[in-house]
């Protein structure tokens, strides 16, 4: 993984008010929280051109061990990657300033309206809409790795290992951490 505190040479220094615009965009396209991760891929890999998708997945994998939103510690790595400590600032304020407004909103006008059918109709669209999104990204993050079998193997266990043997995710994330990268040393090592 590259340094993530490393800024960019001056020249291609990419300007703090397009990490808070960016980062403004991914948090009104990402409704919930693994929405903000594919908007975050789609904003700093596909369109801004940023981070290449393996770096990208090296943050997002660094982020999963990191507290709070996945989001939040994508938005704190990749101002930090380009344009150290004021980028993060720039980034992290872009992306919780409108959530913020708008949560508060909305969290007051569903309290009220919560008991109606078209509310929870409209929420449960919502969460499926979410799962499609969070399926998605995931197969992107994983085509980076697609050549290395020990790397796929990993991610089919932690899918496995959350989704059928229902285990808690930190349990599962110290569990196969610590083999995982003992595993990809040893394949440095022989490379």
């Amino acid at each position: 993984m590259t340094d993530l505190a490393e800024s960019q040479e001056p020249e291609q220094a990419v300007p703090l008010a397009a990490l808070f615009t960016a980062f403004l965009a991914v948090s009104l396209c990402g409704v919930g929280g693994g929405g903000g991760v594919v908007w975050a891929r789609r904003v700093a890999v596909e369109k801004r051109r940023w981070l290449t998708e393996s770096e990208f997945a090296d943050i997002v994998s660094l982020c999963q061990f990191m507290p709070g939103p996945n989001i939040v510690g994508i938005a704190v790595c990749v101002g930090a990657k380009l344009r150290g400590t004021i980028g993060t600032i720039a980034a992290v304020s872009g992306f919780l300033v409108i959530p913020w407004v708008i949560g508060i909103s909305v969290g007051l006008v569903f309290l009220e309206y919560a008991q109606l059918t078209v509310v929870r109709n409209i929420l449960g669209g919502i969460a499926a809409t979410a799962a499609g999104l969070l399926i998605a990204t995931g197969i992107k993050l994983l085509l980076p790795h697609r050549r290395r079998p020990t790397a796929l193997l990993f991610a089919i266990l932690a899918f496995g290992l959350i989704t059928f043997a229902k285990l808690p995710l930190l349990a599962v994330l110290f569990g196969l951490a610590p083999l995982s990268i003992a595993i990809a040393g040893s394949e440095k090592t022989r490379a």
